[in-house]
C-alpha cells in the first residue's frame, strides 16, 4: 500500500477525535482565514470610501451568495463524491470527479458571470440598490463577475484538497489569500485610486494566484487524486451525482440570497441606506463565527463520508457528536463577543457615528441566539456528507424560506426596522428546534448493534419482523424518492452502486 493510498485510509482507521483536530483545525484556520479576507474589503472600504461604499457593497451580497452558491453546487458535491469513493477504494472514480469538477466550474463560471453582466444594473436596483448606493455596487461586480470563473475554480479546487487528505494545503491557500488581499488592497485602492473597483481587482488576483498553486499541486502524478488526460470531459452521471449532492449547498446559499434581498429591501425601506450598511458590518462580524462553525464542519464531512462508504457507522457518529460540541462552544463565544463588545467590532469598518450605532443594535438583536446555532448547521453538513441530499436540503430551506422571510415581512410591517433585526434571531431559534427534531427521529428509525464477530458496528433499519425489509446501506444519490419529511434512508443503495460501478 503506498504512502498516500495510506493517508488516505487512516480516515477509517485513525481515532475520530483526533482526525476531527487534524481535519478541522486547518479547515477552521482556513475559514476564519476567508472571513478576514471578506472583512479586509469591507474595513478599507468604509474606512477609505466612506459609508455610502460599506452600504454598497453590501448590496453585493446577493450577488456573492449566488455565485457561491454555483460554486458550492460543483466544489461541495464533487469533494463529498470523492470522499466517499476513496472510502469505497473506486480511485478511478474518484479522478474522473475531480476531471468533471473543474470543467463544470469553467462552465457554470461563465454562463452566470456573463448573464448577471448583461442585466447587472436591474439585477442591483432588486436587489436593494438605491441611486446613492448603485455605483459603488456596479464598480465592484463588474470585476468581480468577471473573475467569476477564477472564483469557482479556487473555492472548487480547495474543497478538492480537503477530501484528497490534504486539509492544510487548503488551509495554506485560503491563508495565501488573505495576505495578498490585505496587501492588493491598500495599494490598488489608495495608490492607485481606484476605490472599490481596487478592492475587487485584489479580491481576483489574489484568488488567481492561489488557483495557480491548487492546480500545480494536483497536477502531482504520484498523488493518489491528480489532474490527468482523459478526466475532463463530461459524464452524465458523474455531473448527475455532483449536482445532485451539491444541491444542498445550493440551496442554501441561493436562499440565503433570496434573504439577503428581502432584508436589504426592507431595511431600506424602513431605515435607509445607513441601515443596509451597518447589517453587512453586522453580517461579517457574526461570519466570523460561522466560520469557524463551518470549518468544523468540512473536518467531518470527509471523515463521515468515508466511514458511512465503508460502512463504519459508529466512527460516523463520533464524528458527528464530536462536531456538534465543538460548534456549540464556539458560537457562544461568538454570542459572548457580539454582545458584550459591539461598539469594538463595529469600530473597526466605520467612523460613522450614525453608522456606528445602527451597526451596534442590528448586531447585539442578529447575535441573539448563537448559541444554538451550531448544532443546527452540523446536523444538516451531516445529511450532506452522507448523501441525503433531500434532508439536508429542507433544514438549509427550513430556516430560510420557511422561517425567515415569512417573519421578515410580518414583523417589518408591525414594527418597522426593529422588526428586520428580530426576524433574524427568531427565524434561527424555529430552525434549531427543527433540525434537532429531524435528527432525534432519523436516529430513531435505526439501531446501533455491535457485532461479537468482527467487533464492527453495523447499522440496521428497525423495521416489523420481515426479513425482506432489513437492508443495507451505502452512498447513493437519489433520482426520486419520499419527500425529506419522511426521511426514508436509499433502499438497496449498495446493490445499485454495485450494478453502476463499472459505469462510473
Amino acid at each position: 500500500m503506498t504512502d498516500k493510498k495510506q493517508t488516505t485510509l487512516e480516515l477509517g482507521t485513525k481515532p475520530v477525535g483526533k482526525l476531527l483536530t487534524q481535519y478541522a483545525l486547518p479547515s477552521i484556520v482556513a475559514m476564519v482565514a476567508s472571513s478576514l479576507y471578506n472583512m479586509v474589503d469591507s474595513i478599507f472600504i468604509g474606512q477609505g470610501v466612506g459609508p455610502m461604499a460599506i452600504a454598497g457593497l453590501a448590496i453585493t451580497f446577493p450577488f456573492m451568495n449566488l455565485s457561491g452558491a454555483f460554486g458550492a453546487a460543483v466544489g461541495v458535491g464533487a469533494s463529498t463524491l470523492i470522499s466517499v469513493r476513496l472510502g469505497q477504494k473506486r480511485y478511478d472514480s474518484a479522478q474522473n470527479i475531480l476531471g468533471n469538477c473543474v470543467t463544470l466550474n469553467v462552465i457554470i463560471g461563465v454562463l452566470f458571470a456573463t448573464v448577471c453582466l448583461l442585466f447587472l444594473d436591474p439585477i442591483l436596483y432588486f436587489f436593494g440598490a438605491s441611486e446613492q448606493t448603485l455605483p459603488y455596487a456596479r464598480e465592484y461586480m463588474e470585476i468581480i463577475l468577471l473573475g467569476n470563473v477564477i472564483t469557482h475554480m479556487y473555492f472548487g479546487m480547495n474543497a478538492i484538497l480537503r477530501a484528497a487528505s490534504k486539509p492544510k494545503h487548503a488551509m495554506y491557500a485560503t491563508m495565501f489569500t488573505v495576505v495578498m488581499n490585505t496587501i492588493l488592497d491598500p495599494l490598488f485602492i489608495y495608490t492607485f485610486d481606484m476605490g472599490i473597483r481596487g478592492a475587487a481587482i485584489a479580491t481576483i488576483l489574489s484568488q488567481f494566484m492561489a488557483m495557480c498553486w491548487q492546480f500545480w499541486l494536483l497536477s502531482d502524478k504520484h498523488e493518489l487524486l491528480h489532474l490527468s488526460r482523459g478526466i475532463y470531459a463530461i459524464k452524465k452521471k458523474i455531473a448527475r451525482e455532483i449536482i445532485g449532492i451539491g444541491i444542498s449547498p445550493f440551496a442554501m446559499n441561493a436562499c440565503a440570497c433570496l434573504v439577503v434581498i428581502f432584508i436589504n429591501n426592507a431595511l431600506v425601506k424602513y431605515g435607509g441606506d445607513l441601515a443596509v450598511g451597518a447589517y453587512g458590518i453586522g453580517n461579517r462580524i457574526v461570519f466570523i463565527f460561522v466560520m469557524i462553525n463551518m470549518g468544523i464542519n468540512q473536518g467531518m464531512q470527509p471523515i463521515a463520508g468515508y466511514n458511512f462508504g465503508a460502512k463504519r457507522y459508529d466512527r460516523m457518529m463520533q464524528a458527528v457528536k464530536y462536531a456538534v460540541v465543538a460548534a456549540t462552544v464556539v458560537m457562544t463565544i461568538g454570542w459572548g463577543v457580539c454582545q458584550f463588545m459591539p461598539d469594538l467590532c463595529v469600530s473597526l469598518f466605520t467612523n460613522d457615528k450614525e453608522l456606528h450605532d445602527i451597526a451596534v443594535h442590528g448586531l447585539r438583536i442578529n447575535a441573539a441566539v448563537l448559541p444554538i446555532i451550531g448544532y443546527q448547521m452540523v446536523i444538516t453538513n451531516f445529511f450532506q456528507s452522507i448523501g441525503k441530499a433531500k434532508i439536508s436540503i429542507f433544514l438549509s430551506l427550513s430556516r430560510q424560506l420557511l422561517f425567515l422571510i415569512p417573519l421578515l415581512v410580518l414583523l417589518s410591517n408591525i414594527i418597522g426596522v426593529n422588526g428586520v433585526w428580530l426576524a433574524l434571531p427568531a427565524s434561527d431559534l424555529i430552525a434549531a428546534v427543527v433540525a434537532a427534531w429531524f435528527m432525534i427521529v432519523y436516529m430513531k428509525r435505526f439501531r446501533i448493534s455491535k457485532s461479537q464477530q468482527t467487533n464492527v458496528m453495523q447499522v440496521e433499519e428497525i423495521a416489523p419482523d420481515n426479513e425482506e425489509y432489513h437492508r443495507s446501506y451505502s452512498y447513493y444519490t437519489p433520482r426520486s424518492g419520499a419527500a425529506p419529511r419522511g426521511m426514508a434512508p436509499q433502499a438497496g443503495a449498495s446493490q445499485m452502486i454495485d450494478e453502476e460501478q463499472d459505469a462510473v
